[in-house]
């Protein structure tokens, strides 16, 4: 008998919930299978079979909150030689061209991925059930799909990376496919398909109304009950207090025009205002290192180092990974870093590392149209920048009236530590390093 266990969870996370339990008393379950899935507040951790066998018992039910080390559930590995029998049984009645026997019966144990199931079942794909479901909605062929799991599971990302690199491909043959009725009036082949258009952000999807009805009850999930949780401890724990600024983007606007596109060729990056506020700010930090503290018990611990965080909006909600030793890195660096985690979030491939350690955060309403608003700490951190929206406005210049690219920007602090002189002049020398980028060159 083998006991399932919580694995390690990350830095300071020693509890989690279960989540989802993707396989039943009595499923066979192979190795790399996925058989319950626990979330933290900041993550979803998949927890997979080690050996063959039967699941055999689950110690705790979808909601039940689980510490590292916790039992989840037992294997009886004595029970999976007689595995392969009981799944040949079906299959010549499902598949009766095939030759060989489909060794997954976990399609029983979660029938919304059951058409994924048994689509692969021939070619003995082993998928995480979150993969499954995404396969059979996008019709992806899982054999073709390299895993990057444990053992070579495929996994959500995967599907997700497969479905972005297959995106070119559809997209011309679609274009394409009117030529024979042209004749000779297509575009050639070798022309590269129009680049898709950025997705716009849009509202979280909600929970199906029956006809009638005059309100609809949603249970939260573990995470955002998790969120709610910090959100109201970094309330309840700190002094918090917010100062305001206005930044002219001119110059930044300007310089990003003359080097973005030599940028995005000769390094591949795509220069956008954030690691100009990162660089700003880490240097803002090292004048002002009180900022980029934090508070323990009686004690102020200062860092001397930024781990800069980046709040990034994903799939599974807010999540701010963070760029370490930011301040010891160059605008192109923190460039690479940023698009390196913000794909890495999109993906849904954030590892703890990336998520935790952070120093400072800087989070940026603006890029979803927020003109001004008042960010929350992220606790234990005793500051956060927010950005908003740049807009142009009439501003006086030197005795005239002009017209300027100007961004409101909130630096929320912990009063408890940090003077409001502090914080005032933090965010003045953010303000002249970005009104005068050249000055960031001299550190």
């Amino acid at each position: 008998m083998t006991s399932i266990k919580v694995p390690p969870l990350g830095e300071s996370i020693v509890e989690a919930t279960v989540s989802r339990w993707l396989k039943k008393e009595g499923d066979q379950v192979a190795p790399g299978d996925t058989l319950v899935e626990l979330e933290t507040d900041k993550i979803t951790v998949e927890v997979p079979a080690m050996s063959r066998g039967v699941l055999t018992k689950r110690n705790h039910a979808e909601g039940a909150v689980v510490k590292v080390d916790d039992v989840l559930g037992e294997i009886d590995e004595s029970a999976a030689v007689a595995a392969p029998a009981a799944a040949r049984a079906p299959a010549p009645r499902a598949e009766p061209a095939s030759a060989a026997p489909a060794p997954q019966p976990a399609a029983a144990s979660a029938p919304a991925s059951a058409p994924a199931v048994a689509a692969q079942g021939k070619g003995e794909v082993r998928a995480s059930p979150a993969a499954q479901r995404l396969a059979a909605q996008e019709n992806v062929d899982l054999k073709s799909v390299p895993g990057t799991g444990r053992g070579g599971v495929v996994s959500k990302p995967d599907v997700l990376d497969q479905l972005r690199d297959g995106a070119k491909q559809p997209a011309a043959a679609s274009q394409a496919a009117p030529a024979p009725a042209a004749r000779g009036g297509a575009a050639p082949p070798s022309a590269p398909p129009a680049p898709a258009a950025p997705a716009q952000p849009t509202a979280p999807p909600r929970p199906p109304v029956e006809p009638g009805a005059r309100e609809t009850r949603e249970k939260m999930s573990t995470r955002r009950k998790r969120i709610a949780e910090h959100l109201l401890e970094s309330q309840h724990a700190t002094a918090q207090l917010t100062t305001f600024n206005e930044i002219d983007m001119s110059a930044v606007e300007a310089l990003r025009g003359r080097i973005k596109e030599r940028v995005e060729k000769e390094h591949g990056v795509r220069l956008s205002v954030m690691p100009f506020f990162v660089r700003s700010t880490c240097m803002a930090l090292k004048a002002f290192p009180t900022v980029n503290a934090q508070v323990d018990g009686d004690s102020i611990v200062y860092k001397n180092y930024v781990n800069m965080g980046i709040a990034v909006a994903s799939e599974a909600g807010l999540v701010v990974p963070s760029i370490k030793d930011a301040d010891r890195k160059s605008l192109l660096e923190i460039a690479g870093e940023i698009a390196v985690v913000a794909k890495k979030a999109r993906d849904g491939k954030l590892t703890m590392e990336d998520l935790t350690g952070g120093t400072f955060t800087i989070t940026n309403g603006g890029v979803f149209g927020s003109l001004l608003s008042t960010p929350i700490l992220n606790y234990p951190q005793v500051g956060i920048l927010g950005l908003h929206k740049i807009q142009d406005r009439p501003v006086a210049v030197n005795g005239s009236v002009q017209i300027r690219p100007m961004m409101y920007v909130a630096l929320t602090y912990d009063h408890r530590i940090i003077d409001g002189q502090q914080a005032v002049l933090f965010l003045v020398r953010v303000k002249e390093l970005m009104e005068d980028p050249a000055t960031m060159l001299v550190d």
